[in-house]
Formats: structure tokens, sequence, C-alpha cells
């Protein structure tokens, strides 16, 4: 593990109609959702090193564990920020924090992190990440 302290990114999104539940509001399931497509793109975009970077080196994500505290509901168009923040990286992969604001009320929508881990796509197996990855995610 570091001690380091990393970079948080944020990104924006809309809440779309097939992300709303009986209830009338997004469906638990689209939280993780969220946050899986922020990273996505901020993968590329702000670390510069894009999930198809990791596929090219035979190299995948996989989702060990993941907490999501919910706080208040998002409703049909509302636009919200995913902010994300890894905060520890270890041998086989990381934790990212992450925090859905709604910023017409400036409330959390949600929060809470994430484990992921770096798999061999041949094996399906933890690999170490590299030095050089572990470079470029540590901004």
């Amino acid at each position: 593990m570091t001690n380091q302290i990393f970079s948080r990114f944020t990104t924006q999104h809309k809440v779309r109609p097939d992300d709303i539940d009986m209830f009338n509001h997004v469906h638990s399931s689209k939280y993780l959702d969220y946050v899986l497509a922020a990273r996505y793109e901020q993968m590329d975009v702000n670390y510069g090193m894009a999930m198809e970077d990791f596929l090219k080196m035979g190299y995948g994500w996989v989702v060990k564990t993941a907490k999501v505290n919910f706080k208040r509901p998002l409703t049909l168009s509302d636009f919200f920020l995913v902010t994300t923040g890894l905060t520890e990286i270890h041998k086989y992969g990381c934790r990212i924090l992450f925090e859905i604001t709604n910023p017409k009320t400036n409330k959390t929508s949600a929060d809470g992190y994430f484990e992921f881990v770096m798999i061999c796509l041949k094996t399906g197996k933890a690999e170490a990440l590299t030095p050089p990855i572990i470079e470029k995610y540590s901004i």
C-alpha cells in the first residue's frame, strides 16, 4: 500500500429515462454504473491510460468490492457529478473513493468506494501492477 495523496477527478452525467425505477428515481444499481462510466472516462482523459491500453497489454480490471451509501435520490433529467479518487494502490489493484452529487442542490446522492483488482486476461488471475502503471495512476 502507498501513503500518497492522489488526485480527484470529476465527470458530469445526466440521468436517463432507462435509469428510473418504479419509485420514479434512479435505481440503486445505476449508481454503480455511473461510477464505472466516470472511471472509464477519467482513465483516458485524466490519467492518459485508457482501458483500451490495458486491454492491449493483456490486462483488465475487475471489481472485488463495492460499497455504496445511498443518501438522496436522483430523478429523471438531473445532472450529477461523479468525483472519484484513488486512496490506495496495492500490489494487485487499488481502492477508489467516489461521491455522486447533485450540483443543483449541492447535496450528496451517494458515496462509497470500489476495490479493483487488475487481472491477466489470458489466465483470469490477479496480476501485480507494474511500476509504469503505478506511476501513471499516482498523480
